[in-house]
């Protein structure tokens, strides 16, 4: 249901001119003024413009506090807003309002929609068919591994994975669509010229160039512990649905799901074991009614028809034949190390295994061998290693 306080679209705004995005910058950054409070005031006057031309009494009669309207009404703002604007160019970065057309629909729809949107990528993107992904900063292997294989599967089958660039299970979804060379869109908590964390500057090069880097935050804003749970609410409310990988009970995750929930959003969970703290969200999630996910199948058939329908031109014939050609390929592959197989035959998707201990279980290979053929098994994708010489297998 389309919530009856956002401002109607006008094709005019498709491309601000300078003036009218200095005047939604301008808004955006006066000191004070909530999305819902400003969402209110563009109801009633319908353009920046015209709110900045008000005086200060017409803006108390609108409903705003005193402090509040002396603000807004003396253009205190513009300033920055200047600032901000030279940035944006610098930065090749645009700014997307509440009544532009490529604005996300469903985004509009939620309780507080973000007046203003920063976009530095694909800003096509904005129009796709979103599915959020979104887990613990601390993943098991087993979760690293579930959350970049059904990105990809996902990514393939024609949805554009949502997550927030945060390291663990976000990042792992956007590299896993990035493999699919699919479509990815990561929200940020700072501004999308903050890379945050910092070892993720060359995921975010990749996102800018190859997918969509979003923020409600402006140019320069720092990741302030904050603005996660807010941005949360940007990525439940553009997509479909929600997938949560793995997350504590109490988690970052399972506020997502619950956003979700509130926005009328399908919820979907992967289950995981009973003893990892790590499961407890998802599982609880299931528990509660959320769909469990296997595979990417699970998801795409909760769809609304309208959704699959705009899947399904080619885009799931297409993922079954990349799929079976992968496992095809798998089977037909020849390692140059004979060790290879018998390595692969010790190594788990779910937990990772010290080299000591891969020493250990084949005692009759020397040490040499066996980092040759982990080697090897790295650069054909088969194994990937994690910090402190853990290896798992890829699933």
């Amino acid at each position: 249901m389309r919530a009856s306080h956002s401002p109607v679209c006008s094709s005019r705004c498709l491309l601000l001119t300078a003036e009218e995005e200095l005047h939604w910058l301008a808004l955006r950054l006066v000191p004070g003024l909530g999305t819902r409070t400003a969402a209110k005031l563009l109801e009633r006057f319908r353009t920046p413009e015209a709110l900045f031309r008000c005086s200060r009494s017409e803006l108390e009669a609108a409903g705003l506090p005193p402090g509040l309207a002396r603000t807004l009404s003396s253009g205190c703002s513009f300033e920055d807003a200047v600032s901000q604007q030279e940035i944006m160019r610098e930065k090749g970065v645009q700014c997307v309002p509440l009544t532009d057309p490529r604005y996300p629909a469903r985004l509009r729809e939620i309780f507080d929609p973000p007046v203003l949107l920063f976009a530095r990528g694909r800003i096509e993107l904005l129009g796709s068919l979103m599915l959020g992904v979104v887990g613990t900063r601390r993943p098991t292997p087993y979760g690293l591994a579930v959350a970049e294989r059904l990105a990809a599967d996902l990514a393939r089958a024609g949805l554009t994975i949502a997550s927030g660039m945060a390291r663990g299970i976000d990042t792992a979804a956007h590299n896993g669509a990035l493999s699919a060379e699919g479509d990815t869109v990561a929200v940020l908590g700072c501004g999308v010229d903050v890379i945050y964390p910092s070892e993720n500057r060359r995921l975010a090069g990749l996102i800018a160039e190859k997918g969509l880097i979003l923020s409600e935050f402006p140019m320069g804003a720092p990741a302030y512990p904050q603005n996660f749970p807010i941005r949360n609410r940007i990525i439940s409310g553009m997509s479909a649905g929600v997938l949560v990988v793995e997350g504590a009970q109490y988690s970052g995750s399972s506020i997502t799901a619950r956003l979700a929930l509130e926005q009328g959003r399908e919820v979907f969970a992967v289950p995981g074991s009973i003893v990892s703290k790590m499961s407890w969200g998802p599982n609880l999630l299931i528990k509660q009614g959320a769909k469990l996910v296997q595979d990417f199948n699970d998801v795409v058939e909760e769809l609304a028809p309208e959704d699959r329908r705009a899947l399904a031109a080619g885009k799931q014939a297409g993922l079954f034949d990349a799929q079976g050609e992968t496992q095809a390929n798998g089977r037909a592959s020849k390692f140059e190390s004979p060790a290879c197989p018998r390595i692969l035959e010790k190594l788990r998707v779910e937990t990772s295994t010290h080299i000591d201990d891969l020493l250990g279980l084949l005692d009759d290979l020397s040490s040499s061998e066996i980092i040759a053929a982990l080697f090897e098994l790295e650069l054909a994708g088969a194994v990937r290693q994690l910090p402190g010489k853990n290896f798992v297998k890829v699933w």
